[in-house]
Order: C-alpha cells, then sequence, then structure tokens
C-alpha cells in the first residue's frame, strides 16, 4: 500500500523551466538588493504558472510574471500584470518581456 501523500503531481500543471526559474530569480535578487522587492510566491496551475513579487508579505502582489502556454500562438506566452490585473507587457519569449523591470523604465511610488 502506498501512501497517497507521497504521489508524484498531476501531469496537468504548468510550471516554469530550470533557466525560466533561474531567470526570474536573479531578477528577483536585483530587485531585493536595489530594496524594491522583499517577497515572492510561485504558483504552479492547470492553466499556468505565476512568479508573484512583493514590497511586503502581507499585500497584493506588486507584479505577477506569468506563463501560459495555450496563448503561445497568440498573444504570447508570457504576460507581467500588475497590482490592479493590467497586462503590462506580453510577449512570446521571457527576455524581453523581463526587460521592463530595467533600471529607469520605472519607478515605485509610496
Amino acid at each position: 500500500m502506498t501512501d497517497a501523500s507521497y504521489a508524484a503531481p498531476s501531469s496537468g500543471v504548468v510550471f516554469f523551466e530550470r533557466r525560466e526559474l533561474e531567470r526570474l530569480l536573479r531578477l528577483y535578487g536585483r530587485m531585493v538588493a536595489a530594496g524594491e522587492w522583499r517577497d515572492y510566491a510561485i504558483d504552479g496551475l492547470k492553466d499556468s504558472a505565476h512568479f508573484s513579487v512583493f514590497r511586503r508579505a502581507s499585500e497584493q502582489p506588486l507584479y505577477r510574471i506569468e506563463k501560459r502556454p495555450a496563448l503561445a500562438r497568440r498573444q504570447g506566452a508570457w504576460a507581467i500584470i500588475g497590482q490592479g490585473g493590467l497586462v503590462l507587457k506580453r510577449g512570446r519569449e521571457l527576455e524581453p518581456i523581463l526587460r521592463f523591470f530595467d533600471k529607469g523604465r520605472f519607478s515605485v511610488v509610496d
């Protein structure tokens, strides 16, 4: 008899590949060093994977970097979504959309 708690996750979950996750964590580290981000969360869902970043852990995410493979041929699988749910940038590749966070492109206002 096997314990169900040790079973492999269901095959229908979308998640980040290793190089994608490494790139997201590198960006996160850079933004933490700049004092702009303080926490993150990673979610693997049935139709998408989310990398959410927070200024404080108790708040709504500042940004959500989302991977939706179903949209890869249409709008692009990658999106950056702001606090209000507004899509700030969308694209087919991860690297070009992460340029949104390059220094000087935006400023955080309290």
